[in-house]
């Protein structure tokens, strides 16, 4: 078993270190020089501000804990600096998260997510930015844990990576509503404060990244994520980055959705 005060500590630097880790975000979208590439195709960017941020974090980590693998033996930490990039170059500043995951045994198991623009939108002299983090077995903190509301199905999926897959899947499960937004961390954010009552990503492009940290998290005050088969993700060193067979959460009544995922969706989607 991961040592409690060994993993305390990770926690504790992954918060100060995500802090530090949205003043870049900001800095870098004020100089008005985004940097931006494209990784491996159309809305797969990458910016200045991923760059930047992935070096802080890794940098202050290893030098922290030598021993610890990021992405060492037993705690294996997963970062995304920048997740929602295609949602922060076009300006939606309330997407973006910086995400960092930490896993024992292939479970995820600590995380925290910093909103670099949170209240951005509440003028001039407001103060930006949050970090909520998450232990199993502590609890969740940074944040009003709130439950959509009773009788209602609202999904929150994609914005920027849709399809007739992801589509037909939602249409399925019958939604009174759909939330589009960027970023997996955000899309978490809106399932613990009741904003969504599922969130639902049939399409491989989620990676264990976007993962680990929005799962301890959801985790931690009794939610679950899966992908859309049902199996839970593993976040050992050795495994495939990829989420291929998408993703499935909800922060309560998760057999009602997974049940009504159609074959047809999950006979696309290999695990």
């Amino acid at each position: 078993m991961a040592s409690p005060a060994l993993l305390m500590r990770v926690v504790a630097s992954a918060y100060s270190v995500a802090e530090k880790a949205s003043t870049i975000v900001r800095n870098v979208m004020a100089a008005g020089d985004l940097g931006i590439v494209e990784k491996t195709g159309a809305n797969d960017l990458q910016t200045k501000a991923d760059r930047l941020v992935q070096m802080s974090i890794c940098a202050s980590l290893a030098r922290k804990f030598p021993k610890v693998t990021i992405i060492g033996e037993e705690l294996v930490i997963w970062v995304d600096p920048l997740d929602g990039t295609k949602e922060y170059t076009e300006g939606l500043l309330d997407h973006v998260t910086v995400l960092i995951g930490i896993a024992y045994g292939g479970k995820a198991i600590a995380g925290v997510i910093n909103q670099p623009y949170y209240n951005y939108e509440a003028g001039a002299d407001a103060v930006l930015g949050r970090t909520i983090w998450g232990v199993l077995g502590i609890g969740a903190f940074g944040f009003q844990l709130t439950e959509a509301p009773a009788g209602k199905h609202i999904i929150v999926t994609t914005r920027s990576h849709s399809s007739t897959l992801v589509n037909d899947c939602i249409s399925a499960l019958n939604p009174d509503s759909v939330i589009r937004v960027g970023g997996a961390g955000n899309k978490i954010i809106q399932l613990i404060e009741g904003k969504a009552s599922a969130y639902v990503f049939a399409s491989p492009g989620c990676k264990k990244w976007d993962t680990c940290a929005p799962e301890a998290i959801l985790h931690a005050v009794g939610g679950k994520i899966t992908d859309i088969h049902g199996n839970s993700f593993q976040y050992n060193k050795e495994v495939k980055h990829m989420n291929s067979a998408g993703v499935l959460a909800t922060l309560r009544n998760y057999d009602y959705y997974a049940s009504r995922i159609p074959n047809s969706v999950k006979q696309s989607l290999v695990p």
